[in-house]
């Protein structure tokens, strides 16, 4: 057994805190983009991620995922988290397993933003508990675990892209189409009711997404000051690329895009960020700006609602990503990596990463149609068209988000009523 690092128990065990800081950030982000009817839907479902899937990562998806098992499937050697101080290395394993927990946390609660203001939340209860257990478990038990076939076969995902951002991101496609589009989508008003929240959950998926990737390096080393700074360095990059496409499409840049581009950027730089240079992240971060900037326009051409582009920035931007690392990846960062193609790697090493990346997208893909699908004609995916008129909310948590004193007046209405002007007012 190798001497405990007090120094790397103490960076993986913060990183663990920041990964979890990002799930209520990216309630807000997607929170904000919601209408003022449904804010509370958003932050709901994304805090019934950190209860449920705590609770499932702990009794099976840590087994799953990270057990020797096979190729495909780790087992249940660690069913209930038995067993785990076998395993200590440089870090306690039980860091390694709290690490972890905040990734599987975060995964399914990103497919929120894609069915926004429709779901049903007891739907959604079951769907996120099955999709833990039957895909993301699994998928990361491929990638990371050192049994996993696709972790044998070469491929490198430093910290999600294929296991987190494309999985998700192909489900979140998919459970959209089976709840089909929102009442009056798209030529209704659906703009984002707060943008300063979603500027707010930018601004904690940024500082959160630090542990996300130096985090990964499992140490406070060179890796992951490297994986630090790309992780900077992409999301900043991202911004510019993101707004440029804004300004050339739309004649204006804005807040929203800015605030879209750091996340694409930060997606697109996660399986790459322990195994490229600083200037590959500048590379990967303006490609991946422009790119998910370009492809929130498919949506509309295609018919899918999509509500807040999870599928354009995620599955997108995750893809990418992974692809790039092939291209971008060098030893001189990271000598557990390989050589990628710009620096005298096969074509090889971008053959993996396409595998790993169609492996991913097939599998996500079929099991949650199948999880929708056993949903859809059970207890049924959408709200009815009444209770997604008066808003997630109201109808199924029985909550408002806003209740605003009018002026002058002694009761609370709610955020959607004006205030009226006096007559004598008007002039």
């Amino acid at each position: 057994m190798d001497e405990l690092s007090s120094g790397d128990t103490a960076w993986v065990l913060v990183s663990a805190a920041l990964v979890l800081f990002m799930t209520p950030g990216l309630a807000f982000f997607y929170g904000g983009m919601v209408r003022a009817k449904n804010v509370l839907g958003m932050l709901m479902q994304n805090f019934f991620c950190m209860g449920m899937i705590t609770l499932v990562w702990s009794v099976v998806g840590f087994s799953i995922a990270f057990g020797e098992g096979n190729g495909f499937w780790g087992g249940f050697d660690f069913f209930a988290l038995q067993d785990l101080t076998a395993s200590d290395g440089a870090i306690p394993y039980v860091a390694f397993v709290a690490f972890q927990m905040m990734f599987a946390v975060i995964t399914p609660a990103l497919i929120t933003g894609s069915t926004a203001d429709r779901m049903k939340f007891s739907s959604f209860a079951i769907f996120v508990t099955l999709w833990s257990v039957l895909v993301y478990s699994p998928i990361a038990h491929w990638v990371w675990a050192s049994s996993g076939w696709l972790f044998k076969r070469g491929a490198l995902d430093f910290a999600g892209g294929t296991v987190v951002h494309a999985n998700a991101g192909i489900a979140a496609i998919v459970l959209a189409l089976f709840l089909g589009k929102r009442r009056g989508w798209p030529t209704g008003d659906f703009r984002p009711h707060n943008v300063p929240f979603v500027l707010l959950g930018t601004g904690i998926l940024w500082v959160g997404w630090f542990g996300f990737n130096a985090g990964s390096a499992l140490g406070a080393n060179k890796v992951a000051a490297i994986a630090l700074l790309n992780t900077q360095i992409g999301a900043a990059t991202a911004i510019l690329g993101w707004i440029a496409i804004e300004r050339l499409r739309d004649g204006k840049a804005t807040t929203l895009g800015a605030a879209s581009g750091a996340v694409a950027g930060l997606v697109a730089i996660t399986p790459a960020c322990g195994f490229v240079s600083p200037m590959g992240s500048i590379a990967i971060g303006l490609l991946a700006g422009a790119i998910c900037a370009l492809a929130t326009s498919i949506k509309g051409k295609v018919g899918i609602d999509d509500s807040l582009d999870v599928g354009a920035v995620h599955l997108v931007g995750g893809v990418l990503g992974a692809l790039l690392t092939g291209f971008f990846a060098t030893v001189d960062t990271n000598t557990a990596g390989k050589d990628g193609l710009f620096y005298g790697g096969p074509w090889s090493v971008v053959g993996e990463q396409a595998l790993a990346i169609g492996a991913t997208l097939g599998y996500s893909a079929v099991v949650t149609a199948l999880i929708a699908l056993a949903l859809k004609y059970t207890i049924g995916l959408k709200v009815s068209d009444e209770d997604e008129e008066i808003g997630l909310d109201e109808a199924l948590h029985g909550e408002t988000a806003y209740r605003l004193t009018s002026i002058g007046g002694s009761g609370f209405t709610s955020a959607v009523t004006t205030t009226k002007v006096p007559e004598e007012a008007k002039a």
